[in-house]
């Protein structure tokens, strides 16, 4: 994923001297003392990440990296730190994180070599503190309300790590099921969304099909009867009965068709997707 060159290269070349630099300074500025953004890993994330972590008090500016990176319309930035914080904060949350949920991570996202190190360091710190994980689901939220699909994959990936010590009867812990309804809301998905992350079926499979808000024209944040407003309104100004008033060639025809077909087509998806 690109994404990773971006955030643990680019960014922090982009933003040295200025606010942005300064906060992920803060953020990165334990590894740099300790030398670990220096030399190879010595072991395994299981070694690298002791269960009795201790509260960082870089936490604060490693969220105002995200929310900087977010105002500065970094998107790939605020997502690769979003990502690797959420993930690591649900593996925190029902208590010590263990090689399974590691491991889960791991598999759920593929990292570069070179980023390995700084991935890791990144969630070692944010697993430290689990209360300010909205914080950042909120500000996600936000930077990706044009396209959720990422923030579906996520969720998915969120699954797959809570169950990852579930155990045979795959049940999560009461602490991970409200981490994951609390992201969920702050993320600003539908209810879809949960079933589809909940069963392992990301959007990503439907990446080719047609935005179904860009097609009746509406934003992804307008109420149910706004966008039920918005279906009818179109089905009035072009269904064929309608236009068949007006002086219409057969092609004519045959794209109001198309278009009605393609309003309802849209229409079906949303309100399967808000189970309405």
């Amino acid at each position: 994923m690109a994404i990773w060159g971006k955030m643990f290269g680019g960014v922090a070349g982009f933003a040295v001297g200025g606010p942005f630099g300064a906060l992920m300074g803060a953020a990165l500025g334990h590894a740099a003392d300790n030398g670990s953004l220096l030399k190879p890993s010595t072991g395994g994330w299981s070694e690298r990440f002791p269960a009795n972590g201790r509260p960082d008090p870089n936490s604060a500016a490693f969220f105002g990296a995200a929310k900087i990176a977010a105002a500065l319309g970094k998107r790939d930035q605020l997502y690769a730190i979003g990502l690797v914080a959420l993930c690591a904060k649900l593996a925190k949350i029902d208590g010590p994180v263990n090689r399974h949920e590691i491991n889960a991570f791991k598999t759920c996202f593929q990292f570069p070599p070179d980023n390995v190190k700084e991935v890791g360091m990144l969630f070692d710190r944010a697993r430290d503190r689990t209360d300010d994980f909205e914080m950042y689901a909120r500000e996600m939220g936000k930077a990706y309300a044009d396209n959720t699909a990422p923030l579906e994959n996520l969720m998915t990936a969120l699954f797959r790590i809570a169950r990852a010590d579930a155990g045979p009867s795959r049940e999560l812990h009461p602490k991970e099921i409200d981490f994951l309804q609390r992201v969920h809301r702050a993320f600003g998905l539908p209810p879809g969304a949960w079933d589809r992350a909940e069963s392992g079926n990301s959007r990503a499979a439907s990446g080719n099909e047609p935005d179904a808000y860009r097609i009746l024209g509406i934003t992804r944040s307008a109420t149910d009867t706004e966008i039920r407003v918005r279906w009818r309104t179109l089905i009035r100004e072009h269904h064929p009965d309608v236009l068949a008033q007006k002086p219409m060639s057969e092609a004519e025809r045959r794209h109001a068709q198309d278009r009605v077909a393609r309003i309802n087509a849209a229409w079906d998806r949303i309100k399967r997707d808000r189970q309405l």
